[in-house]
């Protein structure tokens, strides 16, 4: 049985299909565990890793966290009923542990085992609410998953023609679903799939994000209400 009392049922019927990634933005990951398990902080997540590894089970995964907040990710709106959400200390600014991310590893085999969650279903917490979020942030390795198989890459042939309604139609159905506006849009995508870089949309960008529509559109997302 996990620590927080901060969870709920599952609503409509669902079950997990979603992994969402978040840091705790503190430098002493007890603190953030403390927090996410008082009452007042209306607050929580199925799981913390300390930078150490330690794996600490904060709400059962058949039962609802209040992790995720405002925002969608493809036909989503109610993201904590469709997700289970990880927690990894991390002070926003920092590398990651090495041994937090073995134990993170360990922990998403067996989820999405149990939960059969394809990779492509592995989201930052700033994907579904762009803007407002930026955790795992921008020295999350993310190429580090995807070489696991537990995360996705774009990986796009050729270039394509840079205009915004374009993009934005693509990440839609890549699934950036969430109502922001350009810039913000175009943040978000970055900080997951191109981290590092600046300035006004470009071809890759475009490529970039066609590439994820055709292979992990929406269209392959469980139908949710």
């Amino acid at each position: 049985m996990g620590l927080s009392p901060n969870f709920g049922p599952r609503r409509g019927g669902a079950v997990p299909d979603l992994i969402v990634l978040h840091y705790t933005a503190m430098a002493d990951w007890t603190r953030a565990r403390d927090w996410l398990c008082n009452p007042e902080a209306e607050v929580s997540a199925h799981y913390i890793i300390s930078p150490q590894g330690q794996v600490v089970d904060l709400v059962d995964e058949d039962q609802r966290a209040w992790h995720a907040g405002a925002g969608r990710w493809g036909d989503v709106t109610d993201v904590n009923s469709h997700s289970i959400g990880i927690e990894l200390s991390n002070d926003g600014a920092s590398p990651f542990a090495a041994p937090l991310m073995d134990a993170l590893e360990d922990l998403m085999g067996g989820i999405m085992a149990r939960w059969n969650i394809p990779a492509h279903r592995v989201i930052a917490h700033s994907d579904l609410a762009p803007g407002r979020k930026i955790d795992p942030g921008p020295r999350f390795d993310w190429a580090r998953l995807v070489r696991r198989g537990f995360a996705i890459a774009a990986s796009p042939t050729g270039a394509a023609a840079p205009t915004e309604d374009t993009f934005r139609a693509d990440a839609a159905r890549a699934g950036y679903t969430a109502d922001v506006d350009f810039d913000t849009l175009l943040s978000a995508v970055r900080l997951r799939h191109r981290q590092g870089h600046t300035g006004p949309l470009d071809a890759v960008d475009c490529a970039l994000v066609a590439d994820l529509a055709a292979r992990f559109g929406i269209a392959k997302a469980t139908p949710t209400s």
